[in-house]
C-alpha cells in the first residue's frame, strides 16, 4: 500500500500510518521504508484504541492544510488523492472518493455491507443533497480549518467519514467527490462492525437532513 501512495501521489505529502501500539510488525515495516523515504511514518495511538481514534490521532499529528484519510489494507486506490486534493484546495470542505457514481465500482464487498452502505449513500444524495454519492466511504480529503471549525465527535468504528458530510452539509458548505474503485482486501480481517457501529452511522445519517443553528466556525476540539 505504501508503495502505490509513493507511486500513485504526486503532489508533496506526508503519510502518518497509525498503530494501536509500538509492538505492532506495522511499526518495523513503515520504519523500513521510512528510513528510504521519509514522508513515511508512524504513529501510536495511544491511550485509545480502535479506528476512530486512530483517524483522530492521525489528524492530531498531521501538519499539511488537506488531510486525507485512506485505509491501508489496500482497499483503496491511492492514485485519487491528487484529485482529492486538488478539489479541497479548489474550494470544497470535504471531498470523497464515491464507488457509486458514474466511473466508480465496488469489487468484492460482503453484500449486506455494501447494500446498506449503496443504500445511505445513494439516498443522502438525492434526498438530503449531501454532495457525494458515497458519504459513508472514509476515503476522504478534508480541509483542515473546517476539521478545527467542527470538530470530530465519532467514537467507533469508521462513522467520521459520514459525520463530517452531515456537518459540512448542515453548515451549507461545499461537498465534492471523485469516482473510485474499491476492491475487497485480499489479506487479513476486517474490523468493521455492521451491527455495532449501525446506531453511530444513524445518528449522522439523520442529521444529514437537518439544517445547524450555530455558525458552521465555531471552533471545538477534535
Amino acid at each position: 500500500m505504501l508503495q502505490r501512495i509513493a507511486e500513485g501521489v504526486s503532489l508533496p505529502f506526508e503519510c502518518l500510518v497509525v498503530v494501536d501500539n509500538s509492538d505492532d510488525l506495522t511499526v518495523g515495516a513503515v520504519e523500513g521504508i521510512g528510513a528510504e523515504d521519509p514522508r513515511f511514518k508512524t504513529v501510536v495511538n495511544e491511550p485509545a484504541g480502535g479506528p476512530a481514534a486512530a483517524i483522530k490521532t492521525g489528524i492530531l499529528e498531521s501538519t499539511a492544510p488537506v488531510v486525507v484519510v485512506t485505509m491501508a489494507d489496500g482497499s483503496d486506490d491511492p492514485r485519487s488523492i491528487d484529485d482529492l486534493v486538488r478539489l479541497v484546495e479548489r474550494g470544497v470542505v470535504v471531498a470523497a472518493a464515491s464507488r457509486y457514481m458514474a466511473g466508480g465500482q465496488q469489487v468484492g464487498a460482503p453484500l449486506f455491507k455494501s447494500l446498506l452502505s449503496r443504500l445511505a449513500g445513494l439516498s443522502l444524495y438525492w434526498f438530503a443533497r449531501v454532495g457525494t454519492h458515497d458519504a459513508t466511504n472514509s476515503f476522504k480529503a478534508y480541509d483542515r480549518s473546517f476539521l478545527e471549525a467542527v470538530g470530530v465527535d465519532s467514537t467507533q468504528g469508521f462513522e467520521m467519514g459520514l459525520e463530517l458530510v452531515a456537518k459540512a452539509r448542515r453548515a451549507r458548505l461545499p461537498v465534492a467527490e471523485v469516482p473510485t474503485i474499491w476492491l475487497e482486501r485480499t489479506a487479513g480481517t476486517s474490523q468493521f462492525r455492521v451491527w455495532k457501529w449501525i446506531p453511530r452511522y444513524l445518528r449522522w445519517y439523520l442529521l444529514s437532513y437537518t439544517r445547524s443553528r450555530i455558525s458552521p466556525m465555531t471552533s471545538t476540539d477534535l
